[in-house]
């Protein structure tokens, strides 16, 4: 497992979110904003960023228990954590089993549900055929090399992870491509992308995390957010007792909006640390 270590104080805990692109590269503008009084932990999730990106069947239980793992055997107080997409939902799986592991947590467009899933509906046969296929050794490659094309990134990113298409530069797309060309970078990825890492099933469980609120958490919505996934994260907001901060941007506001994401996530931080 790839991470690394910036800053020195409270510990917190960054998880960037899973995707074909995740890596903890996305939450290097939040790490170094925290690095001035934290002590920063950024983490690569397995199968992504410079893990080790092995040959397996990824589900939820992998992830699971890496989190659990991770959480015992770096730390020895109780810490902060900030989490995006997918792996929010992760943590607040583990907030609700380990409450007096953390302090507070905050969650950077939090979502359930993977890509064709939200879009297509649960078609659990075609997704798995999906699956097959892109594990073949030829084909397989081919098709994953066919959906990370620099042009296909770039579509991506304007339509689901940035607010604003004058931040996806030639720059950005270039490190986001690398990180898709890692060897057997296609298995984690693939089982994102049909839902295969989606951590529960539906919207009852997803609001089961949320009710009663072991700890303070607050969740930032971009007012970009695609819609499907916008509604899921507005349901949480008015129906439970999570803080909300909204701004610019869409999946991927912490990486776009560094700043803008520490702005509202720090006055509910210091509150809580004080």
């Amino acid at each position: 497992m790839a991470y690394e270590v910036l800053g020195e104080g409270t510990p917190v805990l960054l998880l960037p979110a899973l995707s074909s692109i995740s890596s903890r590269m996305e939450m290097q503008g939040v790490a170094e904003l925290l690095a001035d009084r934290f002590q920063v932990f950024a983490v690569d999730l397995p199968g992504f960023g410079q893990s080790d990106r092995p040959t397996l069947d990824y589900r939820p239980p992998l992830y699971h228990a890496f989190l659990r793992d991770f959480l015992q055997s770096i730390f020895s107080e109780p810490i902060v954590a900030i989490a995006a997409g997918h792996t929010a939902t992760y943590l607040m799986q583990l907030v609700q089993q380990q409450p007096s592991a953390f302090t507070y947590v905050a969650l950077a467009a939090p979502t359930w549900r993977g890509p064709l899933p939200t879009m297509m509906g649960e078609r659990r046969w075609f997704f798995k055929l999906v699956r097959q296929l892109v594990g073949l050794p030829i084909l397989g490659q081919f098709l994953y090399w066919l959906n990370t094309l620099p042009w296909f990134l770039r579509w991506m990113y304007g339509r689901h992870v940035f607010g604003d298409r004058k931040h996806i530069s030639r720059q950005l797309i270039s490190q986001k491509r690398r990180t898709t060309q890692q060897r057997r970078a296609r298995f984690a990825s693939v089982a994102f992308v049909t839902g295969a890492l989606d951590p529960i099933r539906s919207r009852k469980e997803f609001m089961d995390y949320f009710q009663p609120l072991p700890i303070p958490t607050a969740i930032v919505i971009g007012e970009q957010t695609p819609p499907k996934s916008r509604e899921e994260m507005e349901f949480v907001v008015h129906f439970t007792s999570v803080q909300i901060y909204r701004m610019p941007g869409a999946l991927g506001l912490h990486e776009e909006y560094p700043t803008e994401f520490m702005n509202g996530v720090l006055p509910f931080l210091k509150k809580f640390l004080s």
